[in-house]
C-alpha cells in the first residue's frame, strides 16, 4: 500500500508543481486576450446593432398600436 502511494505521490507533486501553474497561466492569458478583443466592437457592427434596435422599436411601437385598436384595456390587463 505504501509503494503505491509512494508511486503516485511524485507525479501528483510534479503535476501540482509544474503542469498546473502552467495550465493556470495559459488558461487566464488566452482569457485577457479574448475578453481585450471582444471590448473592441467593429463600428459598421455596432451601426447594424443600432438599426437592428430601432427597427423592434418601431415595430413594438406598431404592436401597440394595434393593441391599443383592437383591444383598448390590454395594457391594465397586462399587469
Amino acid at each position: 500500500m505504501t509503494n503505491v502511494l509512494g508511486i503516485l505521490f511524485v507525479p501528483a507533486v510534479l503535476f501540482m508543481v509544474i503542469v498546473a501553474p502552467l495550465w493556470l497561466i495559459f488558461h487566464y492569458v488566452t482569457v485577457w486576450k479574448t475578453q481585450r478583443n471582444a471590448g473592441r466592437a467593429d463600428p459598421s457592427a455596432m451601426n447594424g446593432m443600432w438599426d437592428t434596435a430601432r427597427r423592434l422599436e418601431d415595430r413594438v411601437a406598431a404592436l401597440e398600436k394595434l393593441l391599443d385598436a383592437e383591444a383598448p384595456g390590454w395594457r391594465s390587463k397586462a399587469l
